[in-house]
């Protein structure tokens, strides 16, 4: 297998880069988020996304149809990963989650109405999956959506929370439970769209290790009209869990990983510890190696996860390996880095004698919030063994 870029792939790459240099802004650009630029929001990084869609770079994988590029995934990949290599915000749930989950089961209504503004970067969403009693087991939701009939739509009433950008999101995408009588968990699901801004929602703040704000969401008999179903009801799980297959390799990137490796092995090839190069340290420098194979590993995963949805095909079991392996591959990195660096490892950012700025305690406690978002590891163990290997599942789990 050839793994390298053809012509037109490394010509968009020196494009995009060119790109990046010429909107360098430090509030934009921060490779200290770790991949989570996009969950801040400025007027900066507005126009940063605006500058994007005027490329025509928002959507460049949908139909041409729905104002997309009918292009090849391989270059919003690309695209995704010069971004991610510089901490600035990508392409993420509008485009990678939302616009996708649209144009496979959104009526026509919703694609007009949500499509265009995505591509034009006029929207941001938060994505309401995860309840306090319904987390790794997203089809245990409580969350009710009661039928209107008068009104022709729904009410809904429940909590979620770890939700990002609920805080200075437009809108909100969410699945809640309509028929309670379906028979099983899966069923009986519905998938939502509602503005942010009406009665009957309350945002509240929840801090993380990370240092990064997620937030829970209180809805109490908030209304929703039919318009606003996402395909049909009943099926929100099996939407819910297609869209998370595109969120596990549009939102998790190879490339933070890999500059957090490199970060790591320069430190290596110039720290002392005890007095002697740390790069003389036959342990110090199995630990290299191993790390430098890892990040071999998840770029190979990364592409066959590209791969399969270039095909038009949802890559369910690739893009759980891909978050499986990456998500474990920054922990492994930032553990390593406190290991060899001792008690100092662990002062935080400012710290007069912290290790490059004590950026691996900072990404060491940011690893929590990559093995939750989309779903935690232990859920992406259970969908390679499931789907991939044909393990057995119990009825109704």
């Amino acid at each position: 297998m050839d793994f390298t870029y053809p012509p037109e792939i490394l010509a968009f790459q020196r494009e995009v880069r060119a790109f990046i240099q010429d909107h360098w802004d430090d509030e934009v650009m921060d490779v200290r988020r770790e991949g989570m630029a996009q969950l801040v929001d400025t007027p900066k990084r507005r126009e940063f996304m605006k500058a994007m869609a005027a490329q025509g770079w928002l959507g460049m994988s949908w139909p041409t149809e729905y104002g997309g590029g009918g292009m090849d995934g391989m270059y919003e990949y690309v695209l995704n990963e010069e971004l991610a290599a510089v901490g600035a915000p990508y392409i993420g749930k509008g485009v990678g989650i939302v616009g996708k989950t649209l144009i496979r089961h959104g009526s026509e209504e919703l694609k007009q109405e949500f499509l265009p503004q995505i591509l034009n970067a006029e929207i941001e969403f938060a994505i309401g999956y995860t309840e306090p009693n319904a987390g790794s087991d997203l089809a245990a939701l409580s969350m009710r959506a009661v039928r209107d009939e008068e009104n022709g739509g729904w009410r809904l009433t429940g909590q979620k929370r770890f939700t990002t950008s609920a805080h200075f999101a437009e809108w909100y995408w969410l699945i809640a439970r309509t028929d309670p009588d379906a028979g099983s968990k899966h069923k009986g699901t519905t998938l939502f769209l509602l503005p942010m801004d009406q009665d009957g929602i309350q945002v509240t703040n929840m801090p993380t290790l990370g240092d990064e704000r997620v937030n829970e969401v209180f809805l109490d008999d908030v209304f929703v009209p039919d318009r606003y179903v996402v395909g049909e009801v009943g099926k929100g799980f099996y939407y819910v869990s297609e869209a998370l297959d595109f969120e596990r390799f549009t939102l998790f990137t190879v490339s933070a990983y890999v500059k957090r490796y490199e970060v790591f092995r320069d430190w290596v090839r110039t720290a002392e510890v005890d007095g002697r190069p740390l790069r003389d340290d036959p342990r110090a420098r199995q630990v290299v190696a191993r790390l430098a194979t890892a990040v071999e590993v998840a770029k190979v995963h990364t592409l066959r996860t590209i791969a399969k949805a270039a095909a038009g095909e949802v890559p369910n079991i690739e893009a759980a390996m891909f978050k499986l392996w990456t998500c474990q591959l920054g922990q492994q990195v930032s553990d390593a880095m406190l290991e060899l660096a001792g008690p100092t490892g662990v002062l935080r950012r400012g710290s007069p004698d912290a290790p490059v700025d004590g950026r691996f305690e900072h990404a060491l406690r940011y690893t929590v919030v990559d093995t939750v978002g989309a779903g935690t590891n232990e859920v992406q163990r259970n969908i390679i063994a499931r789907r991939g290997l044909g393990l057995p599942v119990n009825n109704g789990v």
